[in-house]
């Protein structure tokens, strides 16, 4: 197979790709207690000759192969879906090797990796097949809880019930390009639908997949997902990022607005750049919404230390960009890695899109996956501290500020309105706000300002 067209690679070559013709070990389950009757559960007339025709012309005896191997330096467990096995879908005896990939996974306490290709749930068994997706959540809920991490590639094609557990139940979801993914297939969906909304880049652009991962860089890029994502043993706080910017305060209110204000200063994509070696990105709110204005995901710094970072740009946050923090931190969290946030935002999106979106709920949420984690969280605030859409993502008491940033209750200009000044008079607002760097180190708000 050549690496850069697998579009119908085996479940095996598939497995070849990312560990090499010797890295993997097959694993099988132990034999169901009750046999399949004669033409499975429902007598489906046919069952049984199909069966082994499947097995006749892929060489496999199911639809998904298993077992432990090796992506690069990172031992995990393997599956993979046989798409030429009755379109890789899932029956009773499908569940049985899922459950028990998942399980091993548990048991050798490694991180899973599934290969998805499949047209759903077998028709030919009926509800026995479609309630394999309870066994499948079940499983993965184990590992979660595990605090183990599940990495999904999907290829074309992934749908139905197989997209919506093994594929979108992963923490992170990588694509192959032009791979068909949604949860309805071709044959059952709108006669009118636009194709891109069931494609690998309609799904990105939408926030459900992580990544587009070209074949040839498929090997690469979970090798350094699983260095970020674990497990790790305990792990450290994230440090502190250096400044990138000249170290003197200002004087006065109104200036540390203005300075946190220009556009010369660095910004999050500067300072992320500066800290690591190798930046993971997670991409959407799996809710169908992403933020461009805010960058989340794991990271490797030089001297190997996972940390997962959320990072605001300088815009208006949106709710969807609160819903990936959050999605972000509870992750890194479960995970064991610590967390850096960088603030820098005027405030939380207000324009009436983001309130029908859920800001309010969505800002609610950040605050709550930041007040709820076990892993340190480090907070830099690297231009505007905008109010509340500033504060969800800072950390209560591990927040540092830079010479160029400000923190406040509400936009000077805003506090002028609200008590009625004129907007001239906003500056000597911002004065009476004691939100320099100096001032909030003094209210002890920020615990060090970073020169």
């Amino acid at each position: 197979m050549s690496a850069d067209s697998p579009a119908r690679a085996t479940a095996r070559e598939m497995i070849a790709l990312l560990t090499g013709a010797d890295g993997f070990a097959e694993h099988r389950p132990p034999p169901h207690p009750l046999p399949l009757p004669p033409d499975g559960p429902l007598g489906w007339a046919g069952y049984d000759a199909a069966r082994e025709r499947a097995a006749a012309r892929t060489g496999e005896e199911e639809s998904v192969v298993y077992g432990t191997g090796a992506v690069g330096d990172r031992a995990c467990v393997l599956l993979s879906f046989e798409f030429g096995f009755l379109g890789g879908s899932l029956g009773r005896l499908t569940g049985d090797r899922l459950a028990a990939a998942y399980e091993l996974a548990l048991t050798r306490r490694l991180p899973l990796l599934a290969l998805v290709t499949t047209g759903g749930s077998r028709m030919q068994e009926g509800m026995v097949a479609l309630t394999q997706l309870q066994r499948v959540a079940a499983a993965s809920a184990r590992l979660r809880a595990a605090g183990l991490p599940q990495i999904a590639v999907v290829r074309d094609p992934t749908t139905g019930g197989g997209w919506a557990t093994v594929g979108a139940g992963a923490d992170v979801v990588l694509a192959l390009p032009g791979a068909q993914i949604g949860f309805a297939g071709s044959r059952v969906r709108p006669p009118d639908a636009d194709p891109h909304a069931y494609s690998a880049e309609g799904q990105f652009t939408a926030g459900q997949v992580d990544a587009v991962v070209p074949p040839g860089e498929l090997a690469a890029a979970v090798t350094h997902w699983l260095r970020a994502l674990g497990p790790h043993g305990a792990l450290p706080a994230a440090p502190v990022p250096r400044a990138l910017s000249a170290a003197r305060l200002p004087e006065t209110g109104r200036e540390a607005v203005a300075r946190a204000r220009d556009s010369r200063r660095p910004r999050a994509r500067a300072y992320l750049a500066d800290y690591f070696a190798l930046r993971l990105p997670l991409h959407g709110d799996r809710c169908g919404g992403t933020d461009p204005g805010l960058l989340c995901g794991f990271g490797l710094r030089a001297d190997g230390l996972p940390v997962a970072y959320v990072a605001q740009c300088g815009t208006p946050t949106r709710p969807a960009g609160y819903r990936t923090a959050a999605r972000t931190v509870r992750l890194a969290d479960r995970l064991g890695v610590p967390v850096l946030t960088l603030v820098d935002t005027p405030g939380a999106a207000n324009d009436a899109e983001a309130e029908r979106s859920g800001a309010g709920a969505a800002i609610a949420d950040a605050f709550a996956a930041i007040a709820a984690a076990r892993v340190p969280v480090t907070t830099l605030v690297i231009g505007e501290g905008g109010s509340g859409g500033a504060l969800a993502l800072a950390a209560p008491d591990n927040t540092h500020v830079t010479a160029d940033s400000y923190f406040s209750v509400i936009a000077p200009e805003l506090a002028a309105a609200i008590l009625k000044r004129p907007p001239s008079e906003s500056g000597a607002t911002a004065d009476q706000l004691r939100l320099r760097p100096q001032d909030l180190l003094d209210l002890g708000f920020a615990r060090s300002i970073v020169g």
